[in-house]
């Protein structure tokens, strides 16, 4: 079973809904990549993801990204150096432990859903929508066999 048929169109669906759905309350950007393995650490893994997608490029560094390794069950959570700036140094523990929980039940659409509005909610302190933001990075989830 190839990488981007992991999640189910309706599962795909509801995870690029919750990123919309997120970003109402921010003016961050989140993005989803999914790879079927994980080279090498998560984290290291997510920061080539990251500058692939260009999400450094935002105009107040305040992407984050949600990377999935599925078949090494592996995760990390990155976020841009403006959100790590103004963020206080466990700000992503939450929500990478309420994740984990799901991903043990085998409830990964549930997981990444409940992580990314959380992400949300969390970053609309630090940096809250604004009349005129705009949809900088596409909402799709990318993917690398």
């Amino acid at each position: 079973m190839g990488v981007r048929n992991f999640f189910t169109e309706a599962q795909k669906n509801a995870i690029q809904q919750a990123i919309a759905d997120a970003e109402t309350n921010t003016s961050g950007e989140i993005r989803v990549h999914i790879d079927s393995r994980c080279k090498g650490e998560p984290q290291d893994e997510a920061v080539a993801v990251f500058e692939t997608l260009k999400m450094h490029e935002t105009a107040l560094r305040n992407g984050v990204l949600f990377y999935l390794a599925v078949d090494d069950r592996k995760f990390a959570i990155l976020g841009d150096q403006g959100i790590n700036n103004a963020v206080e140094r466990d700000f992503w523990d939450s929500i990478r432990n309420a994740m984990l929980e799901q991903f043990r039940n085998k409830h990964f659409t549930e997981g990444l859903c409940q992580g990314i509005l959380m992400a949300g909610e969390k970053l609309k302190t630090y940096f809250p929508y604004t009349e005129d933001d705009t949809n900088e990075l596409s909402n799709e989830i990318s993917f690398r066999e």
